[in-house]
């Protein structure tokens, strides 16, 4: 047994379609974009995470760059697989004698269909799990900011990702009402080059969009300490000659707009499902958001000024999600909300 609990490596995944984070030993050791490149010839993996992204739209015929997940599940399983198994190897990539059986917590959308949820477990197995432990991402998230899932009382959580909007109710450590949209920051990604492409005549890929979200994105029109303009390079989409268009967060928070209002609806709606001893908790404890899009400028005062719940962003809401994922996995056997 001691042998086998030295070969035993846990850890604590959250897959996620912009991003993949690890945790091992209590530390996070891998935070990558959730990207790889594979050469098409060969099939052969050529690079992952940030190596990978910055090949974004900069390939040639040969190579190809794969985003694996897609709204938050896998879309491509070889692909997935691929870089789960690469992201392991950046863990300890000195030892290549042998792989380690793996004890692995990975977390998943709470809309998730039994199919998607076989499809993480299969990609994780394939990976070297030999024990697969899968949690909701909103539990995950709220364990992750600090609140006490398992009391009984009622927990908010709105978790922004890159491809799900996950919007829960928890009490007695389990879901009590429960929201998952597929629209999320890809969907503002593709608003910005929409707009971009409309607007300013000017074409830019996803790389730029993003960029200039993270620069400039805002939920609000007027912000008390507003970002400096953005300038954005790209060609002319009529003539192909080269444009600088400065970009302003009250543009950006115009173009938000259509999206960010359904997120706001989908919270409404699953507030309209709380029971309503759950619902007197979180008016009076407010609604957590964590997540990328938690970091949208103005976004939580937008949501209190709208719902009239106040909304609070989580520390680091990048990271609140695994390290929820991180403590499950300290806790396997006391957890019983873990899916095996």
């Amino acid at each position: 047994m001691g042998l086998f609990s030295f070969l035993t490596q846990e850890i604590a995944i959250d897959l996620g379609t912009a991003n993949t984070i690890i945790i091992h030993n209590d530390k996070i050791v891998v935070d990558e974009p959730s990207i790889v490149a594979i050469d098409l010839k060969t099939e052969k993996l050529v690079a992952i995470g940030e190596k990978a992204r910055q090949m974004q739209g900069k390939t040639h015929s040969n190579l190809k760059t794969i985003r694996p997940l897609r709204d938050g599940v896998i879309a491509d399983f070889n692909a997935a697989e691929q870089m789960i198994r690469g992201m392991i190897k950046m863990i300890n990539p000195k030892s290549r004698l042998f792989s380690p059986a793996l004890k692995m917590v990975v977390c998943i959308p709470s809309g998730s269909t039994e199919v998607e949820v076989r499809a993480v477990r299969d990609s994780s197995e394939h990976a070297g799990g030999r024990e697969v432990y899968m949690i909701y991402e909103p539990l995950a998230a709220a364990i992750g900011i600090g609140l006490d899932v398992e009391a009984p009382e009622g927990n908010m959580v709105v978790d922004i990702g890159g491809g799900t909007t996950e919007i829960a109710v928890i009490s007695l450590g389990g879901i009590v009402t429960n929201k998952s949209i597929r629209i999320a920051g890809d969907d503002l990604t593709a608003d910005i080059m929409e707009y971009m492409r409309h607007q300013h005549n000017i074409k830019i890929g996803e790389r730029t969009a993003e960029e200039i979200k993270i620069q400039v994105g805002s939920a609000l029109p007027v912000l008390e300490n507003p970002p400096k303009e953005f300038v954005v390079q790209g060609p002319n989409q009529m003539t192909a000659l080269p444009l600088e268009v400065p970009v302003s967060y009250k543009e950006i928070a115009h173009c938000l707009e259509k999206t960010l209002s359904k997120i706001d609806t989908a919270i409404l709606s699953a507030l309209e499902q709380t029971p309503p001893e759950l619902y007197a908790d979180i008016v009076n404890k407010g609604i957590w958001l964590a997540g990328g899009g938690a970091l949208l400028r103005g976004f939580d005062k937008r949501l209190t000024d709208k719902i009239g719940i106040p909304f609070h962003v989580a520390e680091d809401p990048l990271r609140a999600v695994v390290r929820g994922t991180g403590i499950a996995l300290k806790n396997v056997d006391k957890f019983s909300f873990l899916i095996r």
